[in-house]
């Protein structure tokens, strides 16, 4: 019997002490898309973002261009015209690689597209930097023996590819963006 009483009051005990550090710590986080340090939001402050065009390689151009028309619909999808105060400066690279190959015809199954890409944050001067970072995904597509259907496969890869990381780019810019005075 004492001992349940014993046990009973460790777990309130417990659940006191769960509860002051949850309270303690809820100060100390802000929602991404509540109230920013400077008072504008945070859709206001993404939509001044100039998106410059993406460097690739040569032969890489495709997956640049999806990626810069995601951020411009990710960053302001409004169709409003904004003055721009920051400049998204972007580069990548992408590289295919191939997982899975038969090996009764020696060909690839599977692709997987990588890439990654640079990107910088910086006013419109170019004199203050306020966040730079690298974007790294990823996508699968199956291979087949049709070309074109290979080929509209590694295309919808790369769609996907570009809009996984224009949400990466674009969540790393807001949190950024949100605590600039």
């Amino acid at each position: 019997m004492v001992r349940s009483g014993v046990s009973v009051a460790g777990r309130i005990g417990r659940l006191a002490c769960v509860a002051g550090l949850a309270l303690s710590l809820s100060a100390c986080f802000r929602p991404l898309y509540g109230p920013t340090a400077s008072g504008e939001t945070v859709q206001a402050l993404l939509a001044a973002v100039q998106v410059d065009d993406v460097a690739m390689a040569q032969g890489q151009e495709r997956l640049g261009h999806y990626l810069r028309s995601e951020l411009i619909f990710e960053l302001d999808g409004s169709g409003q015209p904004a003055s721009k105060r920051y400049r998204l400066k972007l580069s990548g690279s992408e590289i295919v690689q191939t997982p899975i190959v038969s090996s009764t015809t020696g060909r690839a199954e599977a692709g997987t597209l990588v890439a990654n890409i640079k990107y910088s944050l910086e006013d419109m001067a170019g004199a203050k930097v306020y966040t730079e970072g690298v974007a790294t995904s990823t996508a699968t597509y199956d291979r087949s023996v049709q070309r074109f259907a290979s080929q509209r496969a590694a295309r919808d890869a790369e769609i996907r590819l570009a809009s996984v990381l224009a949400d990466q780019i674009k969540t790393r810019l807001a949190a950024v963006l949100s605590t600039k005075p």
